[in-house]
C-alpha cells in the first residue's frame, strides 16, 4: 500500500515535467540545429587543413 502511494505521488509531482520535457525538446532541438551544423563545418575546416598539412608526408611516403 505504502508503495502505490509513493507512485501515486510521483505520478502527480512528475507528470508536468515529462509534459513539458516533450513539449521542449523540438523546440530545443530546432534551437541547436544551426550550431550542430557549425560544428560539422568546423569539422570539415579542420579536416582539411590536417589534410593539406599531412600532404607532402603522405606524397613522400607513397601512400595516396
Amino acid at each position: 500500500m505504502v508503495k502505490l502511494l509513493l507512485w501515486l505521488i510521483l505520478l502527480v509531482l512528475c507528470w508536468p515535467l515529462a509534459v513539458l520535457a516533450l513539449l521542449a525538446w523540438p523546440i530545443l532541438w530546432l534551437l541547436l540545429l544551426p550550431l550542430r551544423l557549425l560544428g560539422i563545418a568546423v569539422d570539415g575546416v579542420f579536416q582539411l587543413l590536417r589534410a593539406v598539412v599531412l600532404l607532402p608526408a603522405r606524397v613522400l611516403s607513397g601512400r595516396l
